[in-house]
């Protein structure tokens, strides 16, 4: 971890490449793309998850890992083309369906990141190309 006056960078794993700018939305629960995201929406509608309700569209997603069907998989990839997907995708410890997902989806991602450190808010800087978050 690298501090840069308020900033904090944070290096991890390169999953997919590509930079983006955006504000996180964060959840210390796992996620299911298949049947606990609605592709159509972008909203999180798994009942009893910390973020039911919520919007993950055009914010940098960050969780511990997925979980669920390698379906989820092609869900992120839908939700990529009715623009409903995450920007940009931060793990904990990412599994393969995540990872297939952001691959197929174009979605930039980093894992082996300690997520702790990052609140729903902040806005962070990920990139996929050099395995980094920055929270400005």
């Amino acid at each position: 971890m690298c501090w840069g006056g308020d900033k904090m960078k944070i290096m991890g794993r390169k999953i997919y490449k590509g930079t983006v700018e955006a504000e996180a939305i964060v959840t210390s629960d796992g996620i299911s793309f298949y049947g606990g995201v609605d592709p159509d929406t972008g909203k999180v509608v798994e009942v009893g998850h910390e973020l039911e309700g919520q919007s993950i569209t055009g914010k940098v997603l960050v969780f511990p890992s997925g979980k669920g069907s390698t379906v989820g998989s092609y869900t992120m990839y839908r939700m990529k083309k009715n623009n409903t997907a995450p920007v940009a995708i931060v793990n904990k410890e990412i599994d393969t369906i995540i990872a297939v997902g952001c691959i197929i989806s174009e979605i930039p991602c980093v894992d082996k990141i300690d997520i702790k450190n990052i609140k729903t808010g902040q806005k962070l800087i990920v990139n996929g190309s050099e395995g980094s978050v920055e929270v400005k």
